[in-house]
């Protein structure tokens, strides 16, 4: 993705934003009777993090969405993204994986290194789907700012682009979001080993790299048919 392309992303966002303030402020001139005097709006309560569930270690050799645990594996780099790595399983995981991390730092917030985490050998989870991390088959993005169990933590724009990168990716993608245990920043293959779907992605994310002005970068979330396919995804996996 060009600089041009990332920086007016980012414009536009901030737009948003600033929009979002405005009517705010506007909001607020009404509440205090236009008197000449701004009257500032409340701040919104922050709703207080549950405490995170005590750690259990995982026991088994395979982790919770059906994939061997493995000691290693490769990093990752992510293209268009600086310096920015990952580990996870190789293949068509790590592509369907980096798809995720590359919108996610396009069009949500720009990434640094440390901020993308996936295989550990650590077998200590807060919730099963944590161990989805021992076999390489999961990434947790920022994962300080979104922490198990807290729940509403992107603004609705974002949440827009969250939703349309699972329906790219037809259901072979869980968002933690989406967990009766929140994680919001933990992304997972939700498919067994060998699943056909998976392969299919994987290869629909190949091809469109292999065309200029396709995949990751070149994508309007706000497409009528992204949008109603991106409402029915999220029926089915919540």
């Amino acid at each position: 993705m060009s600089d041009v392309m990332t920086q007016a992303l980012r414009v536009d966002r901030r737009r948003f934003l600033v929009a979002g303030a405005g009517v705010a402020g506007g909001a607020a001139l009404v509440a205090g009777g236009m008197s000449g005097t701004a009257v500032a709006a409340p701040a919104p309560a922050v709703p207080a993090v549950p405490a995170v569930p005590a750690a259990k270690e995982w026991q088994g050799r395979a982790s919770a969405n059906g994939w061997p645990v493995v000691a290693a594996v490769p990093s990752h780099r992510v293209e268009g993204a600086g310096g920015l790595s990952f580990t996870a399983l190789d293949g068509d995981v790590a592509t369907v994986l980096t798809h995720v991390v590359r919108r996610y730092h396009y069009e949500i917030h720009t990434l640094g290194a440390g901020e993308v985490t996936g295989h550990t050998g650590a077998r200590a989870v807060a919730a099963p789907y944590e161990s989805n991390y021992l076999s390489g088959t999961a990434v947790a993005i920022r994962s300080p700012q979104y922490p198990v169990r807290a729940r509403n933590g992107f603004f609705p724009q974002e949440l827009v682009i969250v939703r349309d990168i699972l329906a790219d990716l037809e259901g072979v993608v869980k968002w933690g979001g989406d967990e009766s245990t929140p994680k919001e920043s933990h992304f997972q293959i939700d498919v067994r080993p060998g699943d056909s779907g998976l392969r299919r992605v994987a290869a629909k994310l190949r091809g469109w790299e292999s065309r200029p002005g396709s995949g990751a970068g070149a994508i309007d979330a706000l497409a009528p048919g992204r949008v109603r396919a991106a409402k029915a995804l999220a029926a089915r996996q919540r």
